[in-house]
């Protein structure tokens, strides 16, 4: 196959994506979830919905902003063997418009609900410490933050489409299109205006890593330690956006490996891939259990009674099953499973492990907040419970199927660089023993 010959075939399944079982399971979950969230709050579980509400928006927030971290780390990276599937981490981005008004929902009609507990211990903290937990306070500065965070995060997506867009209007019609017109109207594709879009596309990448770890230390300080307000961890911020890192991985691991088959790409995401991502899942597993141990240890050594009381309700009593079940699956399944080389290669194996530590992080946010601010003598999962989560699980697909509808999900460019150096690596040219030339991408799909 030529160059020009894959360069339209990238053009063709980049933008024949249709995604429909994304986009009709995830409407008939929302719908269902909302109906159950509704039917809670009218038959006198209102408090229990909106606990998991507010689990499942700092879960599917967390992994939105943690897959744009993803890219971004990628551009400033440079790296090249992700040029295939780094557009499944950036399709993430509309969900910004479903956080931002899951935002609004907790902090209006759902403030009471979640932080009336936290509300009725303000006077018995210093003036500071009130002032930044008041709720107007509070509220500006989440909104601000994330709608920053998302704008740059979009920005950063839509500036890295422009060229795929460019090089897709020949190939396309209709709405699709119109929208690539109208979004590409300042690139007219020379090296200048590629100099310009790359380097663009790197500022706005080291802009949003930056915002990412600020605002989100911010979210975490806000959507959980505010809720125990006497507690406090200087670690949590970062046990939060690292935590939404590894699940950007595992998510991408999940879409990657039903993104391959749905847009006909499965010879083109090889083994060699699936290894390199399977990797990062495996580091960042180990990163998140570091700053576990890191933020356990400080506390259960200083044996202060305003630090001890939030980890020893987690970990003792009726909460120690979930406890040990986000251990083990956050920990110890991934950390054996991803050890091995064809573990990480074989495509039934490495998603087993990744939806087990996706599941996993779930629990553990769930884990994070609802000790906090529960009246149940311990973890209890109904229809009040199920409703959010089905209804924020719906939209996330929803929205995931959305931008594949509008948008490229697969950059020519990139992936034609990734390819490349898999096809150099493919003929000998690599020094690492745990790859054999099998594991790179086909030969009969490569340029000659």
């Amino acid at each position: 196959m030529s160059a020009a010959q894959l360069r339209a075939r990238l053009v063709s399944r980049g933008n024949g994506g249709r995604y429909d079982l994304f986009f009709t399971g995830g409407l008939g979950l929302a719908v269902v979830g909302l109906a159950l969230f509704a039917y809670a709050l009218n038959s006198g579980h209102s408090e229990r919905a909106w606990h998991l509400f507010q689990v499942n928006w700092l879960f599917f927030t967390g992994i939105s902003g943690g897959s744009l971290a993803l890219t971004a780390v990628h551009k400033i990276a440079n790296a090249k063997w992700s040029g295939v599937i780094i557009r499944f981490a950036g399709a993430h981005v509309l969900f910004a418009v479903i956080s931002l008004l899951g935002l609004i929902a907790i902090m209006t009609v759902g403030y009471e609900p979640i932080y009336g507990p936290m509300t009725h211990q303000l006077p018995s903290l210093s003036p500071g410490k009130a002032l930044w937990l008041s709720h107007s306070f509070m509220f500006g500065r989440l909104l601000v933050g994330l709608g920053l965070l998302f704008w740059t995060g979009w920005s950063l997506i839509r500036a890295d489409m422009v060229p795929d867009m460019h090089a897709a209007l020949g190939a396309i019609d209709g709405d699709r299109a119109t929208r690539y017109q109208a979004m590409t109207h300042d690139f007219d594709g020379s090296d200048t205006s590629r100099a310009r879009q790359h380097g663009r596309i790197n500022r706005l990448a080291a802009i949003y890593v930056v915002l990412y770890a600020f605002v989100f230390t911010m979210v975490a300080f806000d959507g959980i330690m505010a809720l125990q307000p006497h507690w406090f961890s200087n670690l949590l911020g970062g046990w939060y956006f690292m935590g939404s890192f590894l699940g950007a991985h595992t998510c991408l691991v999940m879409t990657m490996l039903y993104g391959r088959k749905h847009l006909g790409i499965v010879d083109l995401v090889s083994a060699k891939q699936r290894h390199d991502l399977g990797k990062l899942c495996f580091g960042f597993t180990v990163f998140w259990t570091y700053l576990m141990w890191s933020q356990f240890l400080v506390i259960w050594y200083g044996n202060m009674p305003e630090e001890i009381g939030f980890v020893f309700a987690r970990l003792w009593g009726p909460w120690m099953p979930v406890g040990r079940a986000v251990f083990v699956g956050m920990f110890l399944l991934p950390f054996w499973g991803l050890l091995f080389v064809a573990t990480k290669k074989t495509p039934f194996t490495l998603a087993a492990f990744a939806l087990t530590s996706f599941s996993s992080l779930w629990l553990e946010r769930y884990l994070l907040v609802v000790p906090s601010v529960t009246k149940e003598a311990g973890p209890v999962f109904g229809l009040p419970e199920l409703g959010p989560t089905l209804m924020f699980l719906g939209l996330f697909l929803f929205c995931y199927a959305n931008f594949a509808r509008r948008f490229p999900m697969i950059s020519p460019r990139l992936a034609e660089i990734a390819i490349e150096v898999e096809q150099q690596h493919g003929h000998g040219e690599t020094s690492e023993h745990d790859e054999k030339a099998g594991d790179f991408a086909h030969a009969g799909e490569l340029p000659a």
